[in-house]
């Protein structure tokens, strides 16, 4: 299996292909090759700036010789007007990358400032923001990093680091109990070493995942009323997971039914980029 690094190399090798393709035309007919000059990236609206060290990996990438310098940090806070960076090169370097890095981090920096949104609602209680595997095909490693950024945490980053028994498994599998157990079989026969979430829709489904030993039981679709009995009954037995159309506006009533968690797919499935331009510095 590719480590993190690997695919994230993998990620800006296909990035750059369909950008650049067998060049940028216009900026190798317009721009001379021992031209030098700046560029800074410029913020243009409020929110949490994520992906600058992914933009230094783009930048490193693509032309070595390019110098970096950094004044506003991941996770800061940033408003209009606010200079993030400077990057010094080759000016075509800096036009052919240019791109690639501001979809990056326009899109990470979406996700980052719609994390910290959701999680200030939370404030005061111990209930924490996750993501979900709702990513964009490629980009899921660089969004997942942008809703830590943002104070949120990951939920597993694929199918193969975390048992999530959903209510597919558990109709085709016939019933919690035996996909639960047939689970545990099965990763003591692979050597693995994975936590256990099951998917429940209802009461009696909450008694099976409990009398099952889930790690964590994942309440679906569940009002906020319903959650608050449903904690009663799984309180210290498991983790406790809300999900399923939560958005902003109830997300604290879920959060004060007593969840350790609320997964919610829009943050990375329907963000939208924060603003900001690379603009010529000199």
């Amino acid at each position: 299996m590719k480590t993190n690094e690997q695919l994230i190399d993998d990620l800006l090798t296909l990035a750059f292909a369909e950008d650049i393709g067998d060049g940028d035309h216009t900026t190798l007919s317009t721009i001379p090759a021992d031209a030098r000059g700046c560029q800074r990236l410029i913020i243009k609206e409020e929110g949490i700036i994520a992906g600058v060290e992914i933009a230094r990996r783009v930048f490193e990438r693509l032309d070595p010789d390019l110098k970096m310098t950094v004044y506003i940090n991941d996770g800061s806070r940033v408003k209009p007007g606010d200079v993030a960076f400077e990057v010094e090169g080759a000016v075509r370097s800096l036009l052919i990358a240019e791109r690639t890095m501001l979809n990056i981090m326009q899109r990470m920096s979406g996700i980052a400032t719609t994390t910290a949104r959701y999680q200030d609602r939370l404030a005061g209680l111990k209930t924490k923001v996750l993501d979900t595997r709702k990513t964009t095909p490629g980009m899921r490693l660089l969004e997942k990093e942008a809703v830590k950024i943002g104070g949120g945490m990951n939920h597993r980053i694929g199918l193969f680091d975390m048992i999530l028994i959903k209510d597919n498994h558990v109709d085709f599998a016939g019933g919690i109990p035996q996909a639960v157990a047939s689970a545990r079989e099965y990763l003591k026969a692979k050597g693995k070493d994975l936590r256990i979430e099951v998917e429940v829709r209802n009461t009696p489904e909450i008694i099976q995942a409990i009398e099952a030993k889930a790690d964590r039981i994942m309440l679906d679709n569940f009002t906020p009323e319903a959650t608050a009995e449903a904690v009663k009954l799984i309180a210290g037995r498991a983790e406790i997971e809300s999900s399923g159309g939560i958005t902003l506006d109830t997300l604290r009533a879920y959060g004060e039914a007593g969840v350790d968690f609320i997964s919610v797919g829009a943050l990375t499935h329907s963000v939208k980029s924060l603003d900001m331009s690379f603009k010529a510095a000199r």
